[in-house]
């Protein structure tokens, strides 16, 4: 399980030839000043060939129409600023808007420290987007992969009402050696990773990703009660 690109994530996934991708424009600029941050972005766009750290759009899954995202591990990590927390709480309003499910593939290393504050409130700003798609009654299943963790982890990687994770993946708020270093013990072999997380209750199901469309089908066909 080597770490993919979001665009072949989505490709994999999805009934080829369905994805529509939206809000492609929407991308990060140095709102506060900080040192040399231009230079990161323009490095991280050249490096994965993407605009932002996440892809967003509509698609089909075995015929059944969900939005989906999917964050890029080669945009700095996935990390989340405002551009990608706009684009995630953009699909959350258009599947609301749409009645259909969101299906998201989360990686992460946490807020993007340049942007300070403005990235931190993007977590409250997509969990909001989120609970509004739940209150109407709409299935959102979140795919945790290597790595999904800080504030992303916190937010709306998380709040799905069925998570599933790819093995081995690492999810949780801070890294095993901020943990250890703060309570200055030694954790369990595998802490945080995605088999320690389904044998204490945190996540539903672990599924390699060569079986992942047909879960995700099977999933989807049960929800809409034509399973």
């Amino acid at each position: 399980h080597t770490r993919l690109a979001a665009r072949k994530r989505i490709a994999i996934t999805v009934d080829a030839g369905s994805f529509q991708e939206i809000d492609g424009d929407i991308t990060s600029s140095n709102l506060l000043g900080f040192p040399e941050y231009e230079d990161k972005l323009e490095k991280a766009r050249a490096v994965s060939g993407e605009a932002e750290g996440v892809i967003t759009g509509t698609a089909s899954i075995d015929g059944h129409a969900v939005a989906i995202f999917a964050m890029d591990p080669n945009f700095m990590m996935g990390s989340m600023g405002t551009a990608l927390g706009e684009k995630v709480t953009r699909l959350f309003e258009l599947a609301t808007e749409r009645g259909i499910p969101v299906v998201g593939f989360t990686l992460s290393g946490g807020a993007r420290v340049q942007e300070g504050i403005l990235s931190l409130m993007q977590m409250a700003k997509t969990s909001g987007a989120v609970e509004r798609h739940s209150r109407a009654g709409l299935l959102y299943i979140t795919v945790l992969t290597d790595p999904t963790t800080g504030g992303v982890d916190a937010s709306f990687a998380t709040l799905g009402d069925i998570l599933i994770a790819e093995p081995k993946a690492l999810i949780g708020f801070a890294g095993p050696r901020v943990i250890e270093q703060t309570i200055r013990q030694k954790l369990p072999a595998g802490f945080q990773r995605a088999e320690f997380q389904l044998e204490k209750g945190f996540i539903d199901i672990i599924c390699d990703r060569r079986e992942l469309k047909a879960l995700l089908s099977r999933l989807l066909s049960l929800h809409q009660g034509v399973a």
